[in-house]
């Protein structure tokens, strides 16, 4: 099983957290307001525990459950904490109007958190493509990116102790096309489906 660090304390942090914790993973949180990660911890319970903002993180896994434009901030906060660590970049940054991404460039959160992350850590893009009620309730298949074979291996790894398939879709430079199919979410999700209750996946025949 993996050991998980959850920097956040929101929706998708609990959701998660309550997988991880379900799946046999040793889970920690972090938050900006430590009674917050308390609460979060005690509620995931499995033994999961709380780590004071910005020190070194007990997982090997470090997943950043926070908005967008948080993400990069929060890693340079942390610096070389994050030394060594794989971390993982869950967010999708939509514009105002949910029809284009925030930044208009060809990069992507995960991109970007390379820059700034310690040059031994890893990043890697995961979750983005999966609203939070179906990873609650669903058992969606859950898109990857990244550089590194064994961070992208290790995360796989996690995904499939909560009971979902990993689906690597290669390099770094693919987050960008991860991004842009979660905005292709928001659009089935306000048109084709005209709900939430979906996700993307592949079927593979035979």
């Amino acid at each position: 099983m993996s050991s998980i660090t959850l920097i956040g304390t929101g929706n998708m942090a609990r959701t998660i957290g309550t997988l991880a914790v379900a799946g046999g993973n040793t889970v920690e949180v972090m938050g900006r307001d430590q009674s917050k990660a308390e609460d979060l911890a005690k509620a995931l319970g499995g033994g999961a525990t709380t780590g004071k903002w910005g020190a070194v993180p007990a997982g090997d896994i470090v997943i950043t459950a926070l908005l967008y434009d948080g993400v990069v901030p929060v890693v340079s906060e942390y610096g070389d904490a994050l030394a060594a660590k794989v971390i993982v970049d869950i967010s999708n940054p939509f514009n105002a109007t949910f029809d284009g991404l925030a930044h208009s460039e060809e990069t992507s959160i995960a991109q970007e958190v390379a820059k700034v992350a310690p040059a031994s850590a890893s990043v890697v893009k995961a979750f983005n493509t999966i609203f939070r009620n179906v990873l609650e309730n669903g058992r969606p298949d859950v898109f990857i990116a990244g550089d590194n074979a064994q961070a992208k291996a290790d995360v796989a790894a996690f995904i499939e102790s909560l009971g979902l398939r990993p689906l690597d879709v290669g390099g770094l430079k693919m987050a960008h096309w991860l991004e842009g199919a979660g905005l292709l979410m928001m659009g089935l999700a306000g048109h084709g489906v005209g709900n939430f209750n979906f996700s993307l996946g592949v079927s593979i025949l035979s």
